[in-house]
């Protein structure tokens, strides 16, 4: 059981100041009655809170699909750069989300944005093996033996140790389907660089169980849904 006023600033939509002056003008209800004062706790779960007639998420923990264009780096703040959170609007920005992983800058597609640090830390460690695929195209031909490569494990020549990963071949010759259980800097650029065939575009496809929604130009986010939030939690419990 949670107050009011601390799950409707959560939103980063209002202060508690602002909170407060709401309820008091009648423009907030909860489970269809009018709030009667900021202090009155509630369960999140189920909960039906409305502004001005408007539905508000009452959710403690928010998880954004965000397909990632090119030109902004995976941060929540950066003095020279421009980040994916410049991508929300100012409401959101002031919830504490943060990008589950990072991608390249000059990298495009799935990122995930959330404020569960718990969660976060589940899909990113190493022990729990959440796969993520990736689009790619190099500057060259992929063969059998670059295949063979990622599926034996690759020891770079700076010393760089990667795993056993997937490469699966397209259409045409210079493009590809990688897959990792890891996420080293830089790490399909790497690997390939060391076959003699640099990267020339990547995008990531999918990211454990989530898979980039096709309906999402570059730039553009929405909430996760429940099922995307259910096959998470399956894998935090793995």
């Amino acid at each position: 059981m949670e107050r009011l006023d601390k799950i409707l600033s959560g939103t980063g939509r209002w202060s508690r100041k602002e909170v407060k002056e709401l309820v008091r003008a009648g423009r907030v209800t909860v489970n269809g009655a009018v709030a009667r004062s900021p202090e009155e706790k509630y369960d999140r779960e189920g909960l039906d809170l409305r502004v001005d007639g408007e539905a508000v998420s009452g959710e403690k923990y928010l998880c954004l699909m965000l397909h990632k264009p090119a030109g902004y780096v995976s941060a929540t703040d950066d003095p020279r750069q421009t980040t994916v959170l410049e991508l929300l609007p100012p409401h959101l920005r002031r919830v504490g989300l943060f990008p589950a992983g990072r991608l390249d800058k000059d990298t495009e597609g799935l990122l995930l944005l959330t404020n569960d640090g718990a969660l976060a830390h589940d899909l990113l460690s190493p022990r729990k093996h959440v796969d993520k695929t990736y689009f790619v195209r190099v500057d060259g031909v992929l063969d059998e033996s670059d295949t063979a490569a990622f599926e034996a494990g690759m020891t770079l020549g700076d010393g760089l140790e990667c795993l056993p990963a997937g490469l699966e071949r397209l259409e045409r010759p210079d493009e590809g389907l990688v897959t990792l259980r890891e996420g080293k800097y830089h790490q399909i650029k790497r690997m390939l660089a060391a076959r003699g065939k640099p990267v020339v575009y990547l995008k990531r496809l999918t990211m454990g169980p989530l898979t980039l929604d096709e309906g999402l130009a570059p730039g553009e986010w929405r909430p996760l849904t429940a099922e995307e939030r259910a096959a998470l939690d399956a894998v935090r419990r793995k």
